[in-house]
């Protein structure tokens, strides 16, 4: 970025798309971006984003992701934590663990992981009905946990 004078630096708005991984193209390495982050190709390596990062459909990610938003039509391998949102949708596959303030996950989609709600501003959920899952919703994601015993007696058991 150029600076002339007493100048700031200008602050890219996190809600335009400023980085493309294009298709064909293979990408290693961590990515570090204000504006959002659009793959279409291969990445290898964590991606920290201040706006929004999509994972297209021919999109392949090995990668943890923290965003704002984040959209997967593709395939991803790696935790993801959006800020706002993350919604995958009907062709898009993640294997991985999810924090989110909210999550929509379209039939046909299929998520492996766990997921856990942050206090976002909305805290809704929306998981469609026949979508693959195997541990989002699912008693499955709470085993091991332990909570208060339901008599009141203070003792915590495995749930």
């Amino acid at each position: 970025m150029k600076l002339r004078g007493n100048r700031q630096p200008e602050r890219l708005d996190p809600n335009t798309t400023d980085t493309l991984i294009g298709e064909g193209s293979v990408f290693e390495g961590k990515i570090k971006s204000e504006a959002g982050v659009r793959v279409e190709g291969q990445i290898t390596g964590d991606i920290e984003c201040e706006g929004d990062v999509t994972v297209g459909e021919k999109g392949m990610v090995h990668s943890n992701i923290l965003a704002r938003n984040i959209i997967i039509a593709g395939e991803v391998h790696g935790n993801v934590q959006a800020k706002s949102k993350l919604s995958i949708t009907s062709k898009g596959k993640l294997y991985g663990n999810i924090v989110a303030a909210a999550l929509s996950i379209e039939e046909g989609s299929i998520f492996e992981g766990t997921s856990k709600m942050s206090g976002g501003a909305s805290g809704s959920k929306t998981i469609a009905p026949g979508m693959k899952e195997t541990a989002a919703t699912s008693e499955a994601a709470d085993a091991g946990k332990k909570r208060p015993d339901q008599d009141g007696d203070n003792v915590y058991k495995t749930w």
